[in-house]
């Protein structure tokens, strides 16, 4: 919660005069100048280098506030050199009681017993207002301190969200740019990111010759360091497609060592690989320790595409199994991260696989980016706090063609 000092009233006779010394003199700039609804005129200054407010106020002459013009205010105004700023406003015509003193205090705590020193002096308003200036060494010290300490917080901050938007803007540029069409297949797929980056993954590859690859994976961990080995997955599976295209188990192997090579022990990933055949419907996968592959056949029954091969990324001597399925008219196909399974309501349930499938059954007539724009809807409608994880998912189905 924030709490600031508002304003000091300063009462005076004349605002305008007094505007002019504040201003003129002392070097304050007008904070405020305005005419409130009830006529009466709200003036305001502050110094140069600080936040305080002082509001001129012009009492009515029988008012009790008037007859405080021309008493000690009780304002202490600190400055890094009192010296210089005391010779600095005698030039301009500042009446001051007395030259700059140096005064010593003792201060006694029960660890330790300090004396720290400042240099103090008064002056007055064009009314008599007095005023105390000082220069006290430790308070100049922690200012300085606390203003060097405010600043570099500042600027650290500024640069971390400029990295940040620099970053979300590059990784935004890895996911898919241009879907590939398919003959028999109609598909779509989305990354809400629980931050400014994260590190979930989906891609659609063409790898020639009427065969393309659905992917996506969930890298550990979180924020830019998971979204860094998001972008090191994609470069060593896409570098990977052009070398190894016709042995998916080859493509698989040499991107779990790439991605063991190139990050550190406690990095890895789960990832689904489907190769699937634009003309014949059939789906080749890898499924290394990702969440299972919904397949909603067009009779209302589910297969679930479990796992195939371990985590990528763990060991270095990695293999998997290859498994494969057939796709018919009117099956749907489901590839999603647990940002919308754990998904967790106010009394702590999961939305779960059950409520994915039940939603997969209902939006199923629908086309697949009105698909994910209703299972996201009914993942927040349940979980409406925080997000706290990425949502991703792909949706494809197969034509009546």
């Amino acid at each position: 919660m924030f709490l600031g000092l508002h304003a000091v009233n300063v009462f005076v006779r004349d605002q305008d005069r007094s505007l002019r010394f504040y201003v003129d003199q002392l070097g304050f700039h007008v904070a405020f100048d305005a005419r409130l609804q009830s006529g009466e005129r709200w003036v305001a200054v502050a110094p140069p280098d600080g936040t305080a407010v002082l509001t001129l106020v012009a009492p009515e002459p029988d008012s009790k506030e008037y007859k405080l013009i021309g008493r000690p205010t009780g304002i202490i105004l600190v400055t890094e050199d009192v010296i210089a700023q005391y010779y600095e406003w005698r030039r301009r015509g500042v009446l001051f009681g007395f030259t700059p003193r140096l005064r010593r205090v003792r201060r006694e705590s029960e660890d330790e017993s300090t004396v720290w020193g400042g240099v103090f002096t008064r002056f007055k308003d064009l009314d008599g207002n007095s005023f105390s200036l000082v220069g006290f060494d430790f308070i100049t010290r922690e200012i300085e301190a606390e203003r060097r300490r405010v600043t570099e917080r500042m600027e650290a901050e500024r640069r971390a969200t400029q990295e940040l938007e620099i970053a979300k803007q590059v990784q935004a540029r890895l996911f898919p740019q241009m879907l590939p069409p398919m003959a028999t297949l109609d598909y779509a797929g989305s990354c809400i990111q629980a931050r400014q980056v994260g590190g979930d993954y989906h891609d659609i590859l063409d790898l020639g010759r009427g065969r393309f690859g659905l992917v996506i994976g969930d890298i550990s961990g979180k924020g830019i360091a998971a979204a860094l080995l998001m972008a090191n997955l994609q470069a060593n599976l896409r570098s990977q497609c052009a070398i190894a295209l016709d042995d998916l188990e080859r493509l698989l192997c040499s991107v779990n060592r790439l991605f063991y090579e190139n990050t550190s022990e406690s990095s890895f990933a789960t990832l689904f690989f489907a190769e699937y055949d634009d003309q014949a419907r059939r789906l080749r996968y890898v499924n290394c320790g990702h969440l299972p592959a919904l397949i909603l056949r067009h009779d209302g029954t589910v297969e679930r595409l479990g796992s195939t091969a371990t985590l990528v990324g763990i060991f270095k001597e990695w293999d998997c199994s290859i498994a494969e399925c057939q796709l018919c008219a009117g099956d749907s196909l489901a590839l999603y991260t647990d940002g919308i399974t754990e998904s967790f309501n106010d009394a702590g349930e999961e939305f779960g696989e059950l409520r994915l499938i039940e939603a997969l059954r209902r939006h199923r007539e629908l086309a697949p980016p009105a698909v994910i724009a209703s299972i996201v809807d009914e993942v927040r409608t349940f979980s409406p706090h925080e997000q706290y994880d990425d949502i991703t998912l792909i949706v494809a189905k197969c034509r009546d063609c």
